[in-house]
């Protein structure tokens, strides 16, 4: 029964890939036949390095492999996979929203309103498990074909790094707390 579950995991994590894969060869390609392959500099300032669009074709592949094989071991492992499996598409739509919005707000030319998005992103992320690798890979494929694929990583490691920060460290540590005062209280 494992192998056959395994089998079936490895099978649509591939399809995923090759259809991340062939996106980004279509983008990459309308890019080159249009100008050249972008490059984006560093927080929009041309005083720094720039990233080459180009890096996509590794990258996204490899994240969206990396991604479905922790979404499909937190599936195998939950008691209920129909519901780990809406969270995780839930959790992934998010992040693209938030990244769309991101985006055109950029493109519009209206900074303050991609600002914002990306501030609400910073307070989901710890309001949400934003940590999760759907989100961070939803955020990535949102805004790669304006900012490529390398800036929206960084942008959504940042936030999965706050995110993360909170549930797993602090969130956790005061629970912890509040369960040993509330024991101790209960001895008493």
């Amino acid at each position: 029964m494992r192998h056959v579950a395994l089998a079936r995991s490895r099978s649509w994590r591939g399809w995923l890939v090759a259809v991340v894969l062939m996106a980004e060869l279509a983008h990459l390609a309308w890019e080159h036949l249009h100008g050249g392959i972008v490059s984006h500099h560093l927080l929009a300032r041309p005083d720094l390095p720039a990233v080459w669009n180009g890096w996509g074709l590794v990258l996204l592949p490899a994240l969206t492999w990396f991604v479905t094989g922790r979404v499909a071991r937190r599936v195998e492992r939950h008691a209920n996979p129909g519901r780990a499996i809406r969270i995780a598409w839930l959790g992934f739509v998010i992040a693209a929203a938030l990244g769309a919005a991101l985006s055109i707000g950029f493109v519009s030319g209206v900074e303050d309103a991609a600002f914002a998005v990306l501030l609400s992103a910073l307070v989901l992320g710890l309001l949400l498990p934003a940590y999760r690798a759907e989100c961070l890979l939803g955020f990535v494929l949102a805004m790669t074909f304006t900012f490529g694929a390398v800036l929206p990583l960084l942008i959504g490691g940042i936030v999965a790094t706050v995110s993360a920060i909170a549930h797993l460290g602090v969130y956790a540590l005061a629970r912890r707390v509040w369960r040993r005062t509330r024991g101790r209280a209960a001895l008493a």
